[in-house]
């Protein structure tokens, strides 16, 4: 799995702050649950939200791989919104110095602000260089996100079509998960049918 930088020009780089693009694709808002084993360790078992996806690429951010990085000043003072397990979560191996924010709003947002824009549902981005206390009344929660996951034009879609990823449904939830370790058996287990068949397969298929 080679990830690439999308071309996505309709975001905020400096303030993490990204606007939906009108006429996404269905993936949007949605997640991509890795099929076992993928080859790459940075996606093995992993659970990636997708913030956008659109004929010039994708992006998104796993989900479940907590790290135990804090924030440093002045970017600290999110520290009491963070959802817990609070941290630093390994979003992806783009751009792994950018911090990408999202919030779960208290209710859907439809309207762009200089502080947040809608994802998906509830599920809004946030702009880490604005103080908290613009959006703390907003927000529920907030998940903090090293670097991303990204797809160049077309390369999602075939990997989809490759069966290494299952689009599933996300929950309002599923990004501020308190067992994010356990988030991709969960994820599975309440498919029912097969695919919660697989969320018992062991680490080493070969062990089957």
């Amino acid at each position: 799995m080679v990830m690439q930088q999308p071309n996505v020009t309709n975001h905020r780089r400096a303030g993490t702050l990204w606007v939906m693009i009108p006429g996404a694709s269905q993936t949007k808002g949605r997640l991509l649950v890795a099929t076992p084993p993928l080859e790459d360790p940075n996606f093995d078992r992993s659970v990636v939200f997708v913030i956008e996806h659109h004929a010039d690429g994708a992006l998104g951010v796993v989900i479940n791989r907590p790290s135990d990085e804090g924030l440093d000043e002045p970017l600290d003072r999110w520290d009491d919104l963070q959802a817990d397990p609070a941290g630093v979560y390994q979003g992806g191996p783009v751009e792994p110095d950018a911090l990408i924010a999202l919030g779960l709003a208290k209710q859907p947002i439809s309207e762009v602000s200089d502080e947040i824009a809608p994802v998906s549902g509830r599920v809004v981005s946030a702009d880490l260089t604005t103080d908290p206390a613009f959006v703390a009344g907003l927000l529920d929660a907030v998940r903090i996100f090293r670097g991303y996951a990204g797809w160049g034009p077309g390369q999602l879609e075939d990997e989809i079509d490759a069966g290494a990823w299952l689009v599933l449904d996300a929950r309002p939830d599923d990004v501020f998960a308190d067992e994010p370790d356990e988030l991709w058996r969960s994820v599975l287990r309440r498919q029912g049918g097969r695919l919660a068949w697989l969320a018992t397969a062991p680490d080493d298929l070969s062990a089957n």
